[in-house]
């Protein structure tokens, strides 16, 4: 007897991650036209600039990292694998907390702290976060994280 029960569709697919057209070469353009940029902006930039929102600038980042382990943790509980995607994000906000909480710090104090807190608290836990978003990606890439066939 042959069961007409419906199947369950997968959360990812399946297929190779890979694309036809125009997007590769755009981001790929993308990337290497902001090479030139950055080289521009080494030169141009103030060593010191004062802002007026500041405070607004660091709040608004740590608000998007508490909503993103708060996103991943509730996701993980349910055993939901698009944690994947908030603890990547995650990861990156953390990473980019930690470069600039150390590359804004004053001499002295400051950065010790700065520094401290990357080493022991943002890196490490961006790296969680990473490893937890590998994780839950990686079946959806290939289940053999090997690189697709050529065509």
């Amino acid at each position: 007897m042959i069961s007409s029960a419906p199947t369950a569709r997968p959360l990812f697919r399946t297929r190779p991650l890979t694309a036809r057209g125009h997007l590769p070469w755009v981001l790929t353009g993308a990337g290497a036209a902001l090479v030139p940029w950055v080289c521009f902006l080494a030169a141009r930039l103030p060593a010191t600039a004062e802002v007026s929102n500041w405070s607004t600038a660091w709040v608004g980042l740590d608000l998007a990292m508490a909503a993103g382990f708060v996103a991943t943790g509730l996701l993980l509980r349910r055993g939901d694998p698009r944690h994947g995607l908030t603890a990547a994000a995650t990861a990156a906000l953390l990473a980019m907390d930690a470069w600039f909480d150390v590359t804004t710090a004053a001499p002295g104090a400051d950065r010790t702290v700065a520094v401290a807190l990357a080493v022991g608290a943002e890196i490490p836990l961006s790296a969680l976060c990473a490893a937890l978003a590998f994780r839950a990606l990686s079946p959806a890439i290939s289940p053999k994280l090997s690189a697709p066939p050529r065509d």
